[in-house]
């Protein structure tokens, strides 16, 4: 089969792989399209220590069952696989699963034309969205994840805050339009490449700032969600946030800095570590994303897997505009 592989830092090579052996209690998927996901390029950068080269990327993925239960069944994959039996598992917080793997992380991803996966780990797909739309359930179920997280904690209804979300790709801008679906006026994205800004702008009416250019509101927020994670955004995070508010952090860009702890502690700042997302989180997001709660998805760029390699170089570089870049197989 074709797939696209990481070979070494900052390569990626369209080539025939080994088809998937099916596993038992596993189904063998033939993917329709995958998205380049943030992680990915940590991975390419060879900033994961844990994906090592050569290996198959890519987990946000939606395709059809070839062989296993529910043949010819269009689905999402879930790319978590846990162990089912632990505290976390059984408690509803497989996320936290101790024993959880990754497909393209240990084993390989859906940058590839076939997958093998656990059965349970398929999500059926509504008749009638396109695929590159429905493969957006995995990067929104981290923004749904962390939105769920911040609704537990804050003082006032969620509708009733004002949001600051940081980082304007996938993670970030569906976060951004999981407040607004969840009745939140006032979402500000602060995203530092223009292309981006210019693009989500043509499709969103959030408030676009450029935190490079200009100061962002200063205890002005009630809530932040950092989708980007580096050091300068959790110092961000801590200056935008109202006393009393609430920082979720779901980037893992890098684990550089020192946090104000002082100030935190001072203004009763909480701040929630987020981590991808549950089954129903992904069920929901998927539903939301085919009854069109969302909005318009037509940010999304859509190319070949193999033009995939271009893609991480744009990505790289910053010339590419697009918040999500979605490879297409079948």
């Amino acid at each position: 089969m074709k797939a696209l592989v990481y070979t070494a830092n900052e390569e990626m090579t369209y080539r025939e792989e080994p088809e998937p052996e099916l596993r038992s209690g596993e189904a063998i998927i033939g993917i329709e399209s995958v998205g380049i996901c943030g992680s990915d390029m940590h991975a390419y950068l060879g900033h994961d220590e844990r994906r090592v080269p050569p290996l198959i990327l890519g987990h946000e993925a939606v395709g059809t069952v070839l062989e296993g239960e529910n043949q010819g069944q269009r689905v999402v994959l879930n790319p978590l696989i846990t162990c089912g039996v632990c505290d976390d598992c059984l408690g509803g917080r497989q996320n936290l699963c101790s024993k959880r793997d990754l497909i393209g992380m240990y084993r390989a991803g859906a940058f590839a034309e076939k997958i093998s996966i656990p059965e349970r780990n398929l999500i059926a797909v509504p008749d009638g969205i396109p695929a590159a739309e429905a493969a957006l359930t995995e990067p929104g179920a981290t923004g749904l994840h962390a939105v769920l997280m911040a609704e537990k904690v804050l003082n006032r209804p969620l509708s009733e805050s004002t949001a600051l979300v940081i980082g304007g790709g996938s993670v970030g801008l569906l976060t951004a339009l999981i407040l607004k679906d969840k009745g939140v006026e006032s979402v500000v994205v602060a995203e530092t490449n223009p292309l981006r800004r210019e693009l989500i702008g043509q499709h969103t009416d959030f408030r676009l700032a450029d935190p490079i250019a200009e100061k962002l509101p200063e205890q002005h927020f009630d809530c932040v969600f950092d989708a980007v994670g580096g050091a300068t955004t959790r110092d961000q995070s801590i200056v935008s946030v109202k006393s009393g508010g609430v920082i979720v952090h779901i980037g893992l860009m890098d684990n550089q800095g020192s946090m104000d702890v002082r100030a935190m502690t001072l203004r009763e700042i909480t701040f929630i570590g987020t981590y991808t997302y549950t089954p129903l989180d992904l069920q929901a997001t998927l539903n939301k994303l085919n009854s069109g709660a969302l909005g318009t998805l037509a940010w999304i760029e859509q190319r070949p897997l193999d033009a995939g390699a271009e893609a991480f170089t744009e990505l790289l570089h910053g010339r590419c505009a697009a918040p999500k870049v979605v490879l297409n197989i079948t």
